[in-house]
């Protein structure tokens, strides 16, 4: 994979990456997944975080990046499972409708 195609996201892709990071809910979780987004210049499109489980143990966050290839998704979700606490992460995609 070339270093563009891990730091630059392509606005004429059609499709939304969907990320879900399920992690123990510790205070450096949240800012080293936002790391692995600002550090390639990429600002998500949407994010949701919120925790659950006994005494709000469980972190979930949900992230969207519009413009992400599949290549440049599967690398990032790597990435995402290499950090502390982190669980599982899911990814999925959804097509932006044309307007």
């Amino acid at each position: 994979m070339s270093l563009y195609a891990a730091t630059a996201a392509d606005d004429h892709l059609p499709a939304t990456a969907c990320f879900s990071v399920h992690a123990h809910a510790e205070p450096g979780v949240m800012p080293r997944v936002l790391e692995l987004f600002a550090k390639r210049g990429l600002v998500p499109s949407a994010w949701q975080s919120s925790t659950s489980g006994t005494d709000e143990a469980e972190l979930t966050i949900d992230i969207q990046m519009r413009g992400l290839g599949r290549d440049v998704t599967d690398y990032i979700a790597a990435c995402l499972r290499q950090i502390a606490f982190v669980e599982v992460v899911f990814t999925s995609e959804k097509c932006s409708s044309a307007g």
